[in-house]
């Protein structure tokens, strides 16, 4: 994904959001919302005919084992590390999808992804202290977080491929809301991610965090990554 595709993305994620407002738009707000998601997940599980790179291909492409773990990093925007952010995208996604807009089981708890990430953390990432940010980065498996995203991205184009136009004017029910809590899913400092959550609309869930989120920290984890090589290039010139 280049700059003019980034560009493209931010101008479709406008034209979304006004798609959405309109349900004789419907057809063409859901496949719109999958060409967007489709830039945000591995190009492997993408069903369109394209050959470019996506913006998690991109993160991906040349990411080393150290520097996806390197906890805490000093980027202007973020201290935490690209381990951490494509969990925790992976997690919002996940259980907003699943437990706000669709009202089933989180992919996380019905495959048991805690174990298989080697982590045993079930809430989202927000509000997580820096202790337990540090044991995640350096324990999580890389490879069962990249098939977890992969499961949760499925999911996801499911869930929305089955949406009504009734649906996406619907309000987030509160009873979904408390589930975030009894399952887990949101720490209790976080109650205010669920406050926001709570005051959306399911076509503003798909907006946020369905699609701008992971777009937002994809790109703060490419610029960490992006930071981290310079500094190794820049030691090596100097031997």
């Amino acid at each position: 994904m280049d700059k003019l595709q980034r560009k493209d993305w931010n101008n479709n994620h406008k034209r979304l959001r006004e798609l959405l407002k309109k349900s004789e738009y419907h057809l063409e707000a859901i496949q719109l919302f999958h060409y967007q998601h489709s830039w945000l997940h591995s190009s492997k599980i993408n069903q369109l005919d394209w050959n470019y790179s996506t913006l998690q291909d991109n993160l991906l492409n040349g990411l080393d084992v150290e520097t996806f773990r390197r906890f805490p990093v000093s980027n202007p925007d973020t201290k935490n590390s690209i381990a951490w952010h494509l969990w925790h995208i992976t997690r919002v996604e996940d259980m907003t999808m699943n437990i706000l807009v669709a009202d089933k089981e989180q992919v996380y708890t019905l495959e048991d992804w805690p174990s298989k990430l080697n982590i045993h953390v079930y809430h989202s990432g927000n509000e997580m202290v820096d202790k337990d940010i540090a044991r995640l980065s350096s324990t999580i498996d890389l490879d069962e977080l990249l098939v977890y995203r992969d499961r949760v991205g499925l999911q996801t184009r499911r869930i929305i491929s089955a949406l009504t136009p009734e649906d996406l004017n619907r309000a987030v029910e509160p009873s979904h809301v408390n589930r975030l809590y009894q399952e887990g899913a949101l720490l209790p400092e976080a109650s205010g991610i669920a406050e926001y959550w709570g005051k959306k609309s399911i076509a503003g869930l798909l907006l946020m965090p369905g699609t701008r989120h992971n777009f937002l920290h994809l790109n703060k984890a490419i610029r960490i990554k992006e930071s981290l090589q310079r500094k190794v290039r820049g030691t090596r010139i100097t031997r």
